[in-house]
């Protein structure tokens, strides 16, 4: 099914809505969000016979996990040493090995599920828009000797007979990276929890959470929810009824488009079925959808909540500014979603209380996070392990409000800044 039927967007394409709830239930686990996230935790909670209820504000994967770029690939939006340190050498490597866990789970749950349309591909290039051949064969050699993880180096001129564009230098390849389309990709873990007798509601935003005996109690419009555990799994549209989690992390706006179909056009500057990222902090990332008809390109991001005007010629500007071939290509449609980031780029998992658990702030690397970290939770309940416990050193870390927004922005900001002057060096 072409990309332009099933966008990401509010529309979420033909899949039949779900009910909103409208009774009382109890179940032995209440996941709250539809992301993916907590379809991963509901889906590996049902898998061990857990009854699981979800539900979910708007529609499934409505939000960032149906919007975006569909990258899967190992890592977090914190660097390696950032993460180091913070936990040390052997806790960081451990949580790396749990991201290159978390890719293998959703190519798990591919093989396994045979999910409909979901256009899988293999390959992600990871390029550089400077030279850095010393960088990238010194992070090829760590990846390979610490974790058995293989990337492949790509040199200027192997960079330029596949993406025909001056502002690439080199690159690294990862053939166990894959892309794909993340909104068929949750509706068919949905699907699954439901034949595995989960129930899923939709248009069924939280309201309260409170916590009676044994049991948390989650309320909505029509109905309420009782379960021994509730496993809060929003993002950055998460509302006032979870206050400690809402001032943990930042809602950050992303902004994708869709082009209308011209592979000829394409061809001629994008010669790789792979997936393209740029090692800026805020880079562009695109990759080919339907055959080559169209691409998809992402970039940007701001602390803004609302859609910018002329949101698809702006990102039509970046497109042409790294490939100028591509002026004529034109804009099918572009959309914008919310991610979640905690101040230190980490997933938010833990504990809040007795039976209270939070899997969140997956910005940025949120399809092998995601799926980890449903993983995680769903263990912990289960009492199938604690490894969840790696992550408790990140915390939920105060967010800063609006003085932590304007800070975020301003170092985007930054680090634009920078970018430009470095190129504009090279292309001068």
């Amino acid at each position: 099914m072409p990309y332009v039927e099933t966008y990401y967007g509010p529309a979420a394409g033909a899949e039949v809505q779900r009910p909103a709830l409208r009774r009382r239930l109890e179940a032995d686990v209440c996941v709250v969000g539809g992301g993916l996230a907590g379809l991963t935790a509901a889906l590996e909670l049902a898998r061990r016979g857990r009854k699981v209820c979800l539900l979910e504000a708007e529609r499934i994967a409505w939000g960032a996990s149906g919007r975006n770029g569909g990258f899967v690939s190992p890592g977090y939006s914190a660097s390696h040493k950032t993460i180091e340190r913070q936990v040390g050498p052997d806790d960081a490597k451990s949580l790396h090995r749990l991201s290159i866990e978390g890719a293998a789970a959703v190519a798990a749950n591919l093989d396994g599920l045979g999910v409909a349309d979901v256009d899988r591909v293999d390959g992600i290039l990871s390029t550089s828009r400077y030279e850095a051949t010393a960088e990238l064969q010194a992070r090829r050699d760590w990846l390979e000797r610490e974790f058995d993880h293989r990337l492949e180096f790509r040199t200027r001129a192997q960079m330029q007979e596949v993406l025909a564009s001056p502002r690439y230098f080199q690159g690294l390849y990862n053939p166990q990276g894959f892309h794909l389309n993340p909104l068929n990709y949750a509706r068919g873990l949905a699907r699954e929890i439901e034949r595995l007798g989960g129930e899923l509601f939709e248009a069924s935003p939280a309201r309260a959470l409170a916590r009676d005996g044994a049991s948390g109690v989650v309320v909505t419009d029509g109905g309420q929810v009782r379960a021994k555990d509730v496993v809060i799994a929003c993002g950055g549209y998460t509302g006032g009824w979870a206050p400690r989690l809402r001032r943990s992390y930042l809602p950050i706006a992303t902004y994708v488009m869709l082009t209308k179909p011209d592979k000829a056009l394409i061809s001629r500057a994008i010669r790789t079925t792979a997936a393209i990222g740029d090692g800026r902090r805020a880079g562009d990332y695109y990759r080919l959808v339907d055959g080559g008809e169209r691409i998809l390109w992402g970039g940007k991001i701001t602390t803004r909540r609302t859609q910018p005007r002329r949101l698809g010629q702006l990102l039509h500007q970046s497109m042409v500014s790294t490939y100028p071939q591509l002026a004529d290509l034109q804009v099918e449609m572009a959309w914008s979603g919310l991610m979640a980031y905690a101040r230190h780029l980490m997933p938010q998992i833990g504990r809040l209380g007795e039976g209270l658990w939070y899997c969140t702030a997956f910005g940025g690397h949120g399809l092998n996070t995601t799926a980890i970290g449903g993983q995680l939770v769903a263990e912990a309940i289960a009492g199938d392990s604690d490894r969840y416990r790696l992550f408790e050193p990140f915390g939920l870390t105060w967010n800063g409000g609006l003085a932590g927004r304007g800070a975020v922005q301003g170092a985007y900001w930054a680090m634009q800044a920078t970018d430009r002057i470095r190129e504009r060096r090279l292309f001068q």
